[in-house]
């Protein structure tokens, strides 16, 4: 392993059991950190100043929200496609995944405010996972098929380079994207993780991908070229996924399904959210534009 190892700056800032924490992003109309639990099918809105957490139950999984730039609530991506949960209730407007072996998973909005989201089968079969954009006001268009997990999305700070991670192919790959019109080129290798699973990513002011490693105690920030330049040790195993906040500070979601009772022991803060001070600023997020 190369780079710079840290443990410091790290601290727990949502105390939570969350099953599968994943999707962080900064609300720009409130300033609340917003997270999805995948498996709980929860929404939770946290106002980290207050220490309280505002959270809404939805019968089904929920991959990934984002806060909407005109209208109250979220956009989603449900299972059973993407819609809209405002005032506690859900509802799809885009059902495109009926097949309910299916489901979505990672989501964010690029500079332009379409949701991408990455789709997967339930137990992970190999090919069945595509990646969509989403506008709100037609039908969701299926950009890549024959992935496995999609899951970390974002893009360069020129708009000009849209990165994803295939995660049960140990993979984060990157492709030409056009801003205009959400076309995107090829998607090629740029990392390569061997221990653990890539999940959620975030991409910082410099063009580095920071990327929450499931499974290894990790989040790997990777530079421009690919080379592993900081690992940030963290004191839960299951990273999930991760977003920067205005100060720069970095919110990493975690998850504590699947850990048995004596790794639940050793890992009391699973399932929580935690900050990582950093010496950079994050690429804003755009809210969804519809």
């Amino acid at each position: 392993m190369s780079g710079e190892e840290s443990t410091q700056g790290v601290r727990a800032i949502v105390r939570a059991t969350a099953r599968v924490g994943e999707g962080p992003v900064v609300d720009p109309r409130t300033g609340e950190l917003c997270w999805v639990d995948i498996l709980a099918g929860a929404l939770l809105q946290s106002d980290l100043d207050a220490g309280a957490t505002e959270r809404w139950d939805f019968d089904t999984y929920l991959g990934a929200i984002a806060p909407r730039a005109s209208h109250p609530g979220f956009a989603v991506a449900a299972s059973e496609g993407f819609g809209y949960a405002v005032a506690g209730e859900l509802v799809i407007e885009d059902p495109v995944l009926p097949d309910p072996d299916l489901r979505m998973n990672d989501a964010k909005c690029d500079p332009l405010g379409r949701l991408w989201a990455g789709s997967n089968h339930l137990a992970f079969a190999e090919g069945r996972g595509s990646l969509h954009r989403w506008d709100g006001r037609t039908s969701s268009t299926v950009i890549r098929r024959g992935l496995t997990l999609p899951n970390g999305l974002g893009w360069s700070a020129d708009a000009r380079t849209m990165f994803l991670i295939d995660s049960m192919a140990g993979v984060v790959m990157r492709a030409p994207f056009d801003v205009d019109d959400g076309g995107v080129g090829e998607f090629e290798p740029f990392v390569t993780v061997d221990e653990g699973l890539p999940d959620g990513l975030a991409v910082d002011q410099e063009d580095c991908v920071w990327v929450a490693v499931w499974g290894a105690s990790a989040v790997h920030r990777y530079d421009t070229a690919g080379r592993l330049a900081q690992t940030v040790r963290m004191p839960v195993s299951q990273p999930s996924s991760c977003a920067f906040a205005a100060d720069g500070a970095l919110f990493v979601t975690s998850a504590r399904d699947g850990l048995t009772p004596e790794q639940l022991e050793r890992e009391p803060l699973a399932g929580s959210v935690f900050a990582v001070d950093t010496d950079t600023r994050g690429v804003p997020i755009a809210a969804f534009a519809a």
